[in-house]
């Protein structure tokens, strides 16, 4: 385990097979950039003050309380004193959620920060898979405790009403296999059999965001892989299906609030330079 006094920021991942991304992190000063996820972001504050700007108000996680950020919320980091601050964060993803939940309205923790011990109790064994990974039964049972007690801490932020999961379902399938190229309203229409405003309604109720943003989060993810197997930029750009290097690099920020240069650095390598890889299409994330 770091100390809790670090003279550098650092980040590490759990490394064991999951379904969710765990990280442990230190950040002395300013953390992240303005960004959003298309994930939950649930965390706690293990030492120090982290404070970020979400919904138009700065706040501040403490130990002992529990950070719930709603997908597609915009937010950044920082240290809210000298000392900096160590924190531990997965992302989970909502349709982990709604196959638990079965279709309603994503639950949402109001201020992004709460005391209850049952969000407390539920997110602590993911949490602490950091340093000791889950076995596969073991996460699940987490996951299902973690849906539930955010469901019975933020209840439904919208009346429930009718949605068609299992069209939105087929949408979030079809674009898990074609975010690489570019995927029209047409297709996602064709391939869910919903009419494309109907779907879009559905899609951001259950999933917390839109399908483009969903597409463009999936780039994302896949060039963080395709970088820390040792693509360079540019070829991890054009794999994943942006434009150029500054597209993805973009994209990034706004959505990692980091550079992928710091990004990198933070996981102790850095930028990868060779080219010229060739293109083999994106294994389902």
């Amino acid at each position: 385990m770091k100390n809790n006094i670090a003279t550098q920021d650092w980040l590490r991942r759990a490394t064991a097979p999951s379904r969710i991304e765990i990280i442990e992190a230190y950040f002395r000063g300013h953390g992240y950039q303005p960004h959003r996820h298309d994930t939950y972001a649930i965390g706690r504050t293990l030492s120090g003050v982290q404070s970020f700007r979400y919904r138009g108000s700065m706040r501040h996680g403490l130990p002992g309380s529990t950070l719930v950020l709603h997908p597609d919320e915009l937010h950044d980091g920082e240290a809210g004193t000298e000392e900096g601050f160590r924190y531990r964060m997965l992302y989970v993803e909502p349709s982990l959620i709604q196959s638990i939940l079965g279709g309603q309205s994503l639950p949402y923790i109001k201020g992004g920060i709460s005391a209850d011990p049952r969000l407390l109790a539920a997110a602590t064994p993911l949490l602490c898979a950091v340093d000791a990974p889950l076995q596969p039964l073991e996460e699940d049972e987490a996951l299902y405790g973690l849906a539930h007690a955010l469901s019975a801490v933020g209840g439904l932020r919208f009346h429930r009403r009718a949605f068609d999961y299992p069209a939105a379902e087929r949408a979030r399938d079809y674009i898990h296999e074609f975010f690489y190229r570019s995927i029209s309203s047409e297709e996602l229409t064709a391939a869910s059999g919903r009419e494309r405003w109907a779907l879009s309604r559905d899609f951001r109720a259950l999933y917390g965001t839109s399908p483009h943003r969903y597409v463009i989060l999936r780039r994302i993810s896949y060039c963080k892989q395709l970088l820390l197997a040792g693509f360079s930029m540019a070829d991890s750009a054009i794999q994943a299906g942006f434009t150029d290097q500054s597209h993805m690099i973009r994209h990034f920020n706004a959505c990692i609030g980091l550079s992928p240069g710091r990004w990198l650095k933070l996981h102790g390598l850095s930028s990868p330079t060779c080219t010229n890889v060739q293109y083999a299409p994106p294994a389902a994330l």
